[in-house]
């Protein structure tokens, strides 16, 4: 007996979780958080996104960032090869996404990657210990991901205030600001701002295309096509495309809460149609009109002091609000660790309303250290995606297909060429993550003009 789907076919009856909302883990029993209506006690109601807000909140945390860094990304490989690649990776992201999608809607308990891999090392014996290593694995991610949101926070003010303060000091502004954001602990409060978000982010990068447009501040509209660069910043813009499509890490969760799962699909074509196309727009134009020397993040492209700034702060929302996006996703997978099966869980209690705040405290000091550690906005994004959106935006969604489908590869000529995309899913994954590594961590190690820890300005001249 088989069940059927559209991205990737059929799962045999033995390798099944039933569709029941729990699972079992090392013993104790899994149970999916509960909504207002599975019981008198349930004050939380986690499951109320509509899928078009599940799609300006995925829109939110996955374009801020990305978009900041493409322009640059251009001006290194060229024109042509920096649109081919991010054509390329966007449509290998939307496929991955479609995946999780049918692969949530077998085990519809799964709310991270470390449910979804416990689901494939149960079938091994290895269920409980996957749990631990990805589930970590995708909490350490979305963490440095909140740290490139603190330091790029720091850039904003910097700019803004002409760097009248040490940095240190608007990075402590940022952890109290991100924190207090973080307190509501559903994702419904998300999509209220996500709104903001979006407006800001949109009409950041419109002002900016504008203004390079009107001013040319940065070289000549002379561009290359194609450029012959070292193999490291090469690859280190590679890198910085992924991270523009790596919002993998928060599907799950918010597949998760969804008021209708299956309508997951209108959701991710949402998103993906939108970042591709803006991010397309804003990288060439930006590119042509700023020249070769556009700086990353891109909204320092701008010629005028005054305009400049006015973008920053128009990009504000957006750089906070993603990155509350991501601190919700990470400290909620810690959460649910601790009061799985308890009550604080469901309900508005003392003790679950101190977790909370004490788990975003926590997660939010660990990216302020990240970020000051790390303070070039560039190479902080190509050492994540090489350490991790490699394997959440590619590789594992892949290895999820081709284990749900084991033994069906070759049964039909559309399965072979899902076999082989999902085989090319893996080898990008492989590749970005060990030669992203290479090329990342030489760049850190040789770029002199940030010191970790310092009070320096890190605003663009």
């Amino acid at each position: 007996m088989a069940t059927t789907n559209d991205v990737g076919g059929n799962w045999p009856a033995s390798e099944k979780v039933m569709n029941d909302t729990s699972s079992e883990e090392g013993g104790v029993r899994k149970e999916a958080a509960p909504t207002e209506t599975e019981g008198q006690e349930a004050s939380i109601n986690y499951h109320s996104l509509e899928w078009w807000q599940a799609g300006i909140v995925m829109f939110a945390e996955t374009v801020s960032l990305g978009i900041l860094s493409l322009p640059a990304v251009v001006a290194t490989l060229g024109l042509a090869p920096g649109i081919v690649l991010i054509v390329v990776m966007g449509m290998m992201s939307t496929y991955s996404g479609l995946v999780m999608g049918e692969f949530h809607e077998q085990y519809p308990h799964v709310e991270s990657f470390g449910d979804a891999l416990e689901v494939v090392g149960n079938s091994i014996g290895c269920g409980p210990l996957f749990q631990q290593i990805f589930g970590w694995a995708q909490t350490i991610f979305q963490i440095f991901v909140m740290g490139s949101h603190l330091l790029t926070f720091t850039i904003c003010l910097n700019t803004l205030s002409n760097s009248s303060t040490c940095t240190i000091v608007w990075a402590v502004v940022g952890l109290a600001v991100f924190w207090l954001l973080n307190i509501p602990r559903t994702l419904k409060f998300a999509s209220y701002y996500s709104w903001a978000s979006f407006l800001s982010v949109f009409t950041a990068v419109m002002v900016t295309m504008i203004d390079v447009g009107i001013e040319k501040p940065i070289g000549t509209t002379v561009f290359d096509v194609s450029r012959q660069i070292p193999f490291t910043s090469a690859f280190l813009a590679v890198t910085n495309i992924a991270v523009a499509f790596s919002g993998h890490s928060c599907f799950f969760g918010v597949m998760a809460e969804f008021r209708e799962p299956r309508d997951w699909p209108k959701a991710l074509w949402m998103l993906q149609i939108c970042d591709t196309t803006l991010y397309l727009v804003a990288s060439v134009v930006i590119y042509i009109y700023a020249g070769p020397d556009v700086p990353s993040p891109a909204l320092s492209a701008a010629g005028s002091g005054k305009v400049r700034k006015a973008i920053w702060g128009i990009a504000i929302p957006t750089i906070v609000l993603a990155g509350v996006i991501y601190g919700h996703v990470a400290a909620k997978y810690i959460f649910v660790r601790i009061f799985n099966n308890t009550r604080h869980l469901a309900k508005r209690t003392k003790t679950g309303l101190l977790a909370w705040l004490g788990i975003t405290a926590v997660v939010w000091t660990i990216a302020f250290v990240i970020a000051e550690s790390i303070p070039v906005f560039s190479n902080l994004l190509g050492l994540v995606a090489a350490l991790f959106a490699s394997w959440f935006s590619y590789g594992i969604p892949g290895g999820l297909w081709l284990w749900m489908n084991h033994g069906n590869y070759f049964s039909s000529k559309k399965r072979i060429c899902m076999f082989v995309a999902n085989v090319v899913l893996m080898i990008v994954a492989v590749t970005i993550c060990s030669l992203g590594l290479w090329s990342s961590g030489e760049a850190i190690a040789k770029d002199k003009g940030n010191t970790p820890w310092s009070c320096k300005s890190n605003a663009a001249p």
